[in-house]
């Protein structure tokens, strides 16, 4: 494990209610709203959304079928166009989101999502692999899609520092929480585009995956969940 680096003096300066390195049960818009702004490297945002669920519209829905996903509390539209303004604000410029959609999102837009008052641009998508048969009328879902997002000004020579990372991945994941993604690749975005002592952010933190990542690589984390987690 990588020796963890600090480089602010004083944690409150990045977050004044939430602790950092911590797996903080918060509600993600508060502890966005509390962090400074452009204090952030890179973030990671997993969506707690229900558009494919509406769409396919199972009626054994939280019964046989996704009991632990179901069970999650969901976001509308508006509160993820919330968290985008506010992720958006508190990355660094030339700093990158990465959002995690799934086929139905991909195929319906996610534009929408980013306002005009925020300067994310999209500049590339992995497709995430999971090697494990998922759920569909016609196809069945094996895949995930990584957008990545972009801080204006937007470049790559300088920020972005790895370049064998396939835009196909694929990875099998342990199944620790209903949203669990890839841990491999997850630090290899990190590693790209950060530094050791940078500072990481995940607002929906789920299980936890990307401060895990975080620990090893010596980058320090911000983040938590609204149901999971520890009292800060």
């Amino acid at each position: 494990m990588a020796e963890l680096i600090v480089d602010h003096p004083d944690i409150t300066e990045v977050s004044s209610e939430y602790r950092s390195n911590y797996k903080n049960r918060a509600d993600g818009l508060g502890l966005l709203r509390s962090i400074r702004a452009g204090s952030i490297a890179a973030a990671f945002f997993d969506p707690q959304y229900r558009g494919v669920l509406d769409k396919l519209d199972y009626g054994n829905e939280g019964k046989q079928r996704g009991k632990a996903r179901s069970s999650l509390q969901q976001m509308d539209e508006a509160v993820i166009g919330d968290f985008i303004e506010e992720l958006n604000r508190v990355l660094r410029p030339s700093g990158h989101l990465f959002l995690w959609v799934d086929k139905f999102h991909l195929c319906t837009g996610v534009l929408p999502w980013f306002s005009e008052r925020t300067e994310l641009q999209l500049v590339d998508l992995i497709t995430w692999d999971k090697e494990r048969i998922g759920m569909g009328y016609r196809t069945r879902r094996r895949s995930e899609y990584c957008v990545i997002l972009q801080k204006k000004p937007v470049r790559a020579k300088g920020v972005w520092n790895l370049h064998t990372i396939p835009d196909v991945w694929r990875e099998k994941t342990e199944k620790i929480h209903p949203h669990s993604k890839p841990p491999e690749l997850q630090k290899q975005l990190i590693l790209a585009t950060t530094k050791e002592g940078d500072f990481v952010c995940d607002p929906a933190a789920g299980g936890y995956s990307v401060f895990t990542c975080c620990r090893e690589l010596g980058r320090n984390f911000i983040g938590g969940d609204i149901a999971f987690g520890e009292d800060a």
